[in-house]
């Protein structure tokens, strides 16, 4: 169960650093009401997750998650570069997120 908040946890990291740039600032109230309970439940299902699962390890599946789908949904929705760089650390930070949880299991 640990595993589901974190992964809960690290989709709502996706929904809340997408809300923040789609607040523009702070200049837009629904986004950045929708970051405060997105970054609050983020937190929530975090903190669950620590119960079962060593701080480090979730803490960085927690941002690798959050990083990896940050970058997908720029790359999709805000044309974002896709420079097989870019692609190739992406690839290494899930390949990185995959290897803790074999490691922690």
């Amino acid at each position: 169960m640990a595993w589901a908040w974190l992964i809960a946890a690290g989709l709502l990291e996706i929904v809340f650093a997408i809300c923040l740039k789609l607040s523009e600032g702070f200049s837009k109230p629904v986004f950045t009401i929708a970051f405060v309970i997105a970054t609050a439940i983020s937190l929530y299902c975090l903190t669950r997750a620590m119960q079962s699962i060593p701080m480090g390890t979730a803490y960085a599946v927690w941002t690798g998650i959050g990083a990896v789908g940050v970058v997908v949904f720029g790359v999709v929705f805000f044309s974002e570069p896709a420079t097989a760089a870019r692609l190739f650390f992406i690839s290494t930070l899930i390949a990185s997120i995959i290897g803790l949880k074999l490691v922690s299991s």
